[in-house]
């Protein structure tokens, strides 16, 4: 079987971002896991235009990686116990992309709670747009705390550790799901 297709969105545009070197952590872990391929997007690169929404505003590029995609990792900040509102904008550009495939959340807070409000907030978004979330999810609490001035996570052995369980789960549902889109048919009964 071919190597599965995860690629991880960091789900922010704001200056100053410290869910920027989490996504960073996130994908470098990613792309030493073996028979997974990855790409890091940044929400601050995509151009949509503010004027209109859903699929009408598509991105040729972003929708192609998503229909690539068999799986995604999504590290979102809470912002006001929920999501950054252009991160919604993004995802609702694409749907038939998203269909059986599955998700992980990471969730961002300078709080204690490590972005599970944020995460609780997503999950009924992912459903609505298709996507199958994990069971697990990785919260990364205190966030102005667990990095180095150069950008090194400071609590890394316990944040891998949990970014193995994570990640098995994430591989296992994305090749389940990538096997079922392939070979059983949905009118099948």
């Amino acid at each position: 079987m071919s190597n599965i297709f995860i690629p991880v969105i960091l789900g922010t545009t704001r200056q100053g971002r410290m869910s920027e070197p989490v996504a960073n952590f996130v994908y470098e872990q990613v792309k030493k896991w073996h028979n997974v391929e990855t790409e890091l997007i940044d929400i601050r690169q995509l151009k949509f235009p503010i004027d209109d929404a859903g699929e009408s505003i598509k991105d040729a590029e972003f929708s192609t990686t998503c229909e690539r995609a068999d799986g995604f990792i999504i590290v979102v900040p809470e912002y006001n116990h929920s999501f950054p509102g252009l991160l919604k904008h993004v995802l609702d550009t694409n749907l038939k992309e998203y269909i059986h495939k599955a998700v992980g959340i990471c969730g961002v807070s300078a709080g204690a709670f490590g972005g599970t409000r944020v995460i609780q907030s997503l999950l009924p978004v992912m459903r609505e747009l298709g996507l199958v979330t994990t069971f697990y999810d990785l919260n990364f609490s205190n966030v102005n705390n667990l990095f180095s001035d150069s950008g090194e996570l400071l609590e890394a052995e316990n944040y891998i550790r949990r970014f193995e369980r994570f990640m098995k789960e994430l591989v296992w549902m994305s090749t389940v799901l990538r096997h079922g889109r392939l070979e059983v048919s949905i009118d099948e009964n």
